[in-house]
Parts: C-alpha cells; sequence; structure tokens
C-alpha cells in the first residue's frame, strides 16, 4: 500500500507519494496562489496527487490514505482549518473537499509543523525516540510536540505553537500581537531585524563593521549576514550572533523544562551554519536548563528531512 502526503504553504503546494518504509517515491509541487478562493486551493491539490499518482502507475485503490499538512488550527476529527493565518481557511472543510475531487478511502489533516515534527520523529533525525519537540526558525518559528510517539495538540487541536512563549515580558511585538514572544528573538525574519538594527546603528555611530561592506555590496541583509561576518572576525558581527543565540537557548531551555523529550531536533536554513550554531547553543541551553545535574539530558540535533519532513509526517498521519 502506498499513502500521500501534501505539505500544504502559503506559497506551495508539495504533495509526495511515500511507501510503507516512509521513503518519498515521487513528488511535486504546485504554485498555492493563497489569495484566491480555498477550494480552487484544494482542487489544484487533488490534482497535483492525481497526476503523480498516474505517472507512477499506482491506482487509487492501492492509496490507503492522504494526509494534509496545512497551517493554522487543524481539526483531526473533524478535517476541519478551523483558521490558518496566512490561508483563505475559516472553518474549512479541507479533507471533506479533497474527497470531492480525488475519492480517496480516507483524508487524515494536521498542524504543518506538528507533521514536520511527526515526520522527523519516524523516520529523520528524532527517530528511536517516544517523546521528541521540532522547532523550525524560519519565517516564524513553528514547534511541533510527539508525546509517547504521537502528535500532542491539545483538547482543541491549537497546541505546539512553541513560537509564542514569551521570553522577554513587554519586549520585541510579534506577529501575534503580543511583545516579547519567542518568534520575535529567534526567527530567521528577527536575526535579519536584529542585524539590519545593527548595521544601521554603527553607521550612524561611524562604527566599522564588515557587515555594513557586505550590505553594500550586495544590497541584502538576511539571516546569513552576521553569521558570515562572525566566520571573518567581526567583533559586531559576533556580537548579532551571541544575541541571537541566547535568545534561542532561553527558548529552548524552557521547552526542555517543561516537556523534557528525549531529542529536540532544529529545522530551517539558519540550521546551515551547523556546528557554528549548535556548539554554543547546546552549551548555553546545558548552563539553563532544570536538570543540568541529572544524566539524563535531551539532545539537541539539526533536523535532517529539511522540505520533506511535512511531506513524510503527513503521510504517517494515519499510521
Amino acid at each position: 500500500m502506498y499513502y500521500v502526503g501534501v505539505d500544504l504553504g502559503g506559497t506551495n503546494i508539495a504533495v509526495g507519494i511515500v511507501d510503507e518504509n516512509k521513503n518519498i517515491l515521487k513528488k511535486g509541487s504546485v504554485p498555492t496562489m493563497a489569495n484566491r478562493e480555498g477550494e480552487l486551493i484544494i482542487k489544484d491539490m487533488a490534482a497535483l496527487t492525481e497526476r503523480l499518482l498516474k505517472e507512477s502507475n499506482i491506482p487509487l485503490s492501492e492509496v490507503s490514505y492522504v494526509g494534509i499538512a496545512s497551517p493554522g488550527v487543524a481539526n483531526s476529527e473533524t478535517g476541519v482549518i478551523e483558521y490558518a493565518n496566512n490561508l483563505p481557511f475559516r472553518n474549512f472543510p479541507i479533507a471533506a473537499l479533497f474527497k470531492r475531487y480525488l475519492p480517496v478511502k480516507e483524508v487524515y489533516v494536521a498542524n504543518d509543523a506538528n507533521a514536520a515534527a511527526l515526520g522527523e520523529a519516524l523516520a529523520g533525525a528524532s527517530r528511536g525516540s517516544k517523546n521528541s519537540v521540532m522547532i523550525t526558525l524560519g519565517t516564524g518559528v513553528g514547534g511541533g510536540v510527539i508525546l509517547d510517539g504521537k502528535i500532542y495538540s491539545g483538547f482543541n487541536h491549537a497546541a505546539g505553537e512553541l513560537g509564542h512563549i514569551v521570553i522577554k515580558h513587554g519586549g520585541r511585538l510579534c506577529s501575534c500581537g503580543r511583545r516579547g514572544c519567542w518568534e520575535a528573538y529567534s526567527s530567521a525574519t528577527a536575526l535579519s531585524a536584529i542585524t539590519r538594527e545593527k548595521i544601521t546603528e554603527c553607521e550612524t555611530k561611524h562604527i566599522p563593521t564588515v557587515m555594513i561592506k557586505d550590505y553594500k555590496t550586495t544590497g541584502k541583509i538576511n539571516a546569513r549576514t552576521a553569521f558570515n561576518a562572525k566566520k571573518q572576525g567581526d567583533a559586531i558581527g559576533t556580537m548579532v550572533v551571541e544575541y541571537y543565540i541566547d535568545h534561542l537557548a532561553c527558548g529552548i531551555a524552557n521547552i526542555i523544562n517543561i516537556f523534557q523529550p528525549e531529542i529536540l531536533c532544529i529545522g530551517g536554513g539558519i540550521c546551515n551554519e551547523r556546528d557554528n550554531l549548535l556548539i554554543p547553543l547546546v552549551e548555553k541551553v546545558l548552563c539553563e536548563q532544570y536538570t543540568r545535574d541529572n544524566p539524563k539530558k535531551t539532545r539537541i540535533v539539526i533536523a535532517e528531512l529539511g522540505n520533506d519532513a511535512g511531506i513524510i509526517g503527513a503521510a504517517c498521519l494515519g499510521l
């Protein structure tokens, strides 16, 4: 039998056909075009699934189910997306609509970050553990919690919004409307904003930093700017990176103190920094976590599945 995993994002719809060993046999994507009616998005999702099955010579009868990973509050019991911030979904019956366009046996739904955490737990960096947490450092800070091998979504299917724990009361304004959220300090977006602020300050005060030169050369400031400067021995770049890792470590220590997972894996483009991020991060977290003197400690690792985590996790929702 085969399983289909759909990872619905604000930019692209990614679909993969997954076998019983959790390997992606074939995948494809189409633009989401999120500003249109929700039903049109589902129609494209079903059409892409049908095309990939035909190209793989897999009849629909051999597909056990389709799993859909979507942003927002995904009610796994009803197959309804109750709310999604960047998609036109309000109490949107995504499972029923998908079956209208492609009559599969069953459709399961989950929040996209939760599905990615499940993918890593079953086939990626957290495999072999029963209790794990995944965080994704991207536009925001996504989070997924796996307890006893299953997604923890709370009584109202809205759990796991780890990016919106507050680490600094009254701090930076977050996109959710609160101040001081972890996401406002530890997302890739936040790192870019903090870097931009420091470059502006240095230009105003005539403080030398290679980040100014890089910005004038490339015209870009992103999450790599400060790390690249630090690698060149730049004091200001080093200061920005240390500030970022301090806040990232604060949030991770909070999560470990709450859940005590066997493994906490981190995904997102910032993880391309590998040891430049991980080594100082682990050192800081060890100092801050409650169980610092316990021989059993959470392992902090880099996620392995990349953009495939959501597809694989969605394809595993019915297992």
